[in-house]
């Protein structure tokens, strides 16, 4: 009994593991291209808003701020 139970088993897990498989095969297939397009333009519209909040006028002259008390400092 033990040795059909774990027959069985072992085939139902062979087949779920390489129904698995199929299905991330076929969903997989064709998406890197788009999926890297949509990251550079992502990174791209991060690095634009990331640019305009740092070269605003109350941003910039805290970053100078900063500098010039870091380079003011006493060592």
């Amino acid at each position: 009994m033990y040795q059909v139970v774990r027959a069985r088993l072992s085939a139902l897990m062979r087949a779920m593991c390489s129904a698995r498989r199929r299905r991330a095969a076929g969903r997989d297939a064709g998406m890197v291209t788009s999926e890297y397009a949509m990251g550079i333009v992502a990174a791209v519209a991060f690095a634009v808003v990331l640019y305009k909040v740092v070269t605003s006028g109350a941003v910039s002259a805290e970053l100078q701020g900063i500098v010039k008390q870091a380079l003011d400092a006493r060592m």
